[in-house]
């Protein structure tokens, strides 16, 4: 007799300990179908073909950011006085090669405001492309830009001259705003050509002009949402 009332109180144990198992269960499941489907979003990577939307910050052969998403260090870098642009978020599809020579994003200046278009180079949107391949959301890293000797113009006394500039008045490490064009030859002949703004630094200087690289090394990049393919 003690014997079946040992394994009746050990059966209701268990039935015990399966009740509170399943409202527990019932509890987690009610949590999670409330959170909906977003929760997802933190364990899937930026696979070939998705399409992200990413935060950036591009940098100078010295280190020195030129042109950000992040407001904050835009801010800081107006309070000092630096020149810096702002952009929004952009979206890019990953390991997607760029099909045209740059890629045009709408800047914000302290001086000029909204209007501008900066010119991202196709070396510098393809290593965005495929540098986000792998990544979480909220996942941040740096890239490194391959270089190119199409980075560099050399700028002779007389092509300073049009734009304003003596070459006796600049020196190597000065910053200029630059046009571009994915059309070089329309923007020769035409001075009404689309054109985009970029950012070069003089790195040597001679009497037969100045050297100017508009080429940028470096950027960090940040996954702020996957939208699939």
């Amino acid at each position: 007799m003690g014997e079946k009332k040992q394994k009746e109180k050990t059966i209701a144990q268990w039935k015990k300990f399966v009740v509170v198992g399943a409202c527990v269960l019932f509890v987690v499941l009610m949590i999670v179908s409330g959170m909906g489907f977003g929760w997802l979003s933190a364990f899937s990577v930026v696979k070939p073909g998705d399409v992200a939307v990413i935060d950036y910050t591009v940098y100078d052969a010295a280190g020195n950011p030129l042109l950000t998403t992040d407001q904050t260090l835009f801010k800081q870098a107006a309070a000092q006085g630096k020149g810096m642009l702002y952009s929004k978020q952009i979206s890019i599809t990953s390991n997607q090669s760029l099909a045209h020579p740059l890629f045009p994003v709408e800047v914000y200046s302290t001086s000029s405001g909204w209007g501008d278009k900066f010119a991202l180079f196709k070396p510098e949107y393809d290593a965005m492309s495929s540098g986000i391949v792998g990544m979480k959301v909220n996942g941040q890293k740096r890239i490194t830009i391959p270089s190119s000797s199409s980075m560099t113009q050399v700028w002779s006394p007389e092509m300073l001259k049009r734009n304003g500039m003596n070459l006796s008045d600049i020196n190597v490490g000065d910053i200029l705003t630059m046009a571009v064009s994915d059309n070089p030859e329309e923007m020769a002949s035409n001075q009404s050509a689309l054109t985009y703004i970029r950012i070069g630094e003089i790195s040597q200087k001679t009497d037969e002009g100045a050297v100017v690289d508009f080429g940028y090394p470096s950027m960090d990049i940040r996954v702020v949402s996957i939208n699939g393919k």
